[in-house]
């Protein structure tokens, strides 16, 4: 009897020791596939208004959701942060490892507009043949990346990918400031043609897409609203530009991804991710 017994408490403890190794197994495919899919990454100020002498904090961060911060940006991937302001750029050194995110800290000293941007190192993907066209559809790929992927033998999906994520932050009494209109200089960025900081609902957004400073001409530009599940993509004219229409208030994220075929023999593709945060206020009660 006490054999037996001691066998069935054998068997539940190895029927418990296999279920748990199936739950795991399953948790870290999920998440490795959500990571996967995680392509946005953007930098997100505390406040998009603040006094002078303030020392602003800015969230980087990706995820699926925006705003909501998902996965933490290890700091070692940071290939530079910058903020601009009155005509100075300086080095964003403070930073700190928050669970969801890496928090960024400047402090702002005069007014202005003050551009804060980041690049990221290059980094490599690889991705399955239904990952890549769950990936094409989402970042609005051209009918030649799709071609030419459908056409590819190997089926092999091997990319190095690098982020750029730009925000705005108005510091004090701004006189006369027009330096958001001047790009800084991003591998790829998304350039505002009008002040992002004082953006209401139902204002038009024109933007300017440049690669390597010089406007991208069809590029699919997104547009997504604060925890929105669906966006809008409109492609740039030939002068890198197109208009969005903000019908609400409250947080936007632009979005974009160049995508192209790599002569590295270690990749079959390379992009660049450019993200930009923006928010929009109520309108007045006067202009309702």
């Amino acid at each position: 009897m006490a054999e037996t017994t001691n066998h069935q408490s054998l068997q539940t403890k190895s029927t418990a020791t296999t279920t748990w190794r199936i739950v795991i197994t399953f948790l870290v495919t999920l998440l490795l596939t959500v990571s996967t899919l995680s392509h946005d990454t953007w930098l997100a100020p505390h406040r998009s208004t603040v006094p002078v002498g303030t020392v602003i904090t800015a969230d980087l961060t990706s995820g699926m959701v925006f705003p909501l911060l998902t996965y933490a940006i290890k700091a070692e991937r940071i290939e530079r942060a910058t903020v601009r302001l009155g005509g100075r750029l300086t080095e964003i050194g403070q930073r700190r490892a928050a669970p969801k995110s890496l928090r960024l800290m400047a402090q702002l000293n005069e007014s202005g507009i003050a551009t804060l941007w980041v690049e990221l190192k290059p980094k490599s993907l690889d991705l399955t043949p239904l990952k890549v066209i769950e990936y094409l559809d989402e970042i609005g790929a051209a009918e030649e990346i799709r071609a030419a992927w459908t056409q590819s033998k190997s089926q092999r999906w091997r990319e190095v990918y690098t982020k750029h994520a730009k925000t705005f932050v108005r510091v004090g009494q701004v006189e006369q400031d027009q330096s958001w209109a001047e790009p800084v200089g991003m591998a790829l960025e998304i350039v505002p043609e009008k002040d992002p900081t004082r953006l209401h609902a139902g204002d038009d957004f024109p933007v300017r897409v440049l690669k390597n400073g010089t406007p991208l001409a069809g590029f699919p530009l997104g547009l997504i609203r604060e925890r929105a599940t669906q966006g809008l993509i409109q492609k740039t004219d030939a002068e890198g530009r197109t208009t969005f229409t903000l019908k609400r208030a409250g947080k936007w994220l632009l979005r974009g991804t160049e995508l192209r075929r790599s002569s590295d023999p270690n990749h079959d593709w390379e992009s660049d991710f450019t993200t930009l945060t923006i928010e929009t206020l109520a309108l007045p009660e006067a202009a309702r």
